[in-house]
C-alpha cells in the first residue's frame, strides 16, 4: 500500500518522450513485495508512479522540488543552504529513506545547493538506500525548467516535458557528482540514447 500527500502536478507543456532506463528498470526489479521500503520522490506525484509502487509495501513521500530550485540556488550562506534544502523536503520521520528518484532535478542546482540537498537527504537514507538519477551528459542545453517522469509498463521512463524554454546545462561529470553528493558513491552509471547519464548512487 502506498501512502501519499502532494500537490497536483503540472500537464506537460510537450509530447511525452519514452526514455529507455536499464538502471530504474534494474531498481524497480529489486523490490520485495514483503520488505517495507520509504521512497523519497523529488519529483510531482505521478498516478504511474503511485501505480509503480502500489504491489509493494511502500510509503511514497513527494518533495515536487521544481518551484523550489531557484531559491535554494539564490541562498549564498552554506548554512542557510542546509536548512532551505531541509524545508523543501517532506517532514523527516524515525523511518529511515530506502530509494530517492532525483529524476532530472539535479542539474538545475549549481554546485553548493546541489551538496547541500545531498547531505539533507544522505540523513535521512538507510545505509545502503538507493538514489536514481538522470544527468544531462552529452548535449549542451536542456529544458529551462525540470520535466516530469513516469515509469511505463514495459520498464522504461516516460518524460513529460513542462516548458518547450531551453537553458544551458551544466553537465556535470561523474567526478562532479562525487564532490557533490556527500554521503553517497556511485553504484552504476550508463549512458542513455537521448544523451542523458543515467546514475544509482548508493548511500
Amino acid at each position: 500500500m502506498v501512502s501519499l500527500q502532494s500537490r497536483v502536478a503540472r500537464p506537460p507543456a510537450a509530447e511525452p518522450v519514452p526514455v529507455n532506463a536499464p538502471l530504474f528498470r534494474r531498481l524497480v526489479a529489486s523490490l520485495s513485495e514483503e520488505r517495507r521500503l520509504v521512497v523519497l520522490d523529488l519529483g510531482a506525484a505521478r498516478a504511474e508512479t503511485v501505480a509503480l509502487l502500489t504491489p509493494f509495501r511502500c510509503r511514497l513521500e513527494i518533495a515536487d522540488l521544481a518551484d523550489g530550485l531557484a531559491g535554494l540556488d539564490a541562498e549564498a550562506d552554506f548554512n542557510g543552504l542546509r536548512d532551505r534544502a531541509e524545508d523543501l523536503l517532506p517532514p523527516a520521520r524515525r523511518e529511515p529513506v530506502d530509494i530517492v528518484f532525483c529524476w532530472d532535478l539535479l542539474n538545475y542546482l549549481q554546485r553548493p545547493a546541489l551538496t547541500a540537498l545531498a547531505e539533507r537527504i544522505a540523513a535521512r537514507m538507510r545505509p545502503g538506500g538507493f538514489a536514481h538519477a538522470l544527468i544531462v551528459y552529452s548535449g549542451t542545453t536542456m529544458p529551462a525548467r525540470p520535466s516530469q517522469f513516469g515509469p511505463l509498463c514495459d520498464g522504461r521512463l516516460v518524460e513529460l516535458p513542462t516548458t518547450e524554454a531551453r537553458r544551458n546545462a551544466p553537465r556535470y561529470t561523474p567526478e562532479d557528482l562525487g564532490k557533490c553528493l556527500k554521503g553517497f558513491r556511485s553504484e552504476s552509471a550508463m549512458l542513455l540514447r537521448n544523451g542523458m547519464q543515467e546514475f544509482l548512487f548508493r548511500a
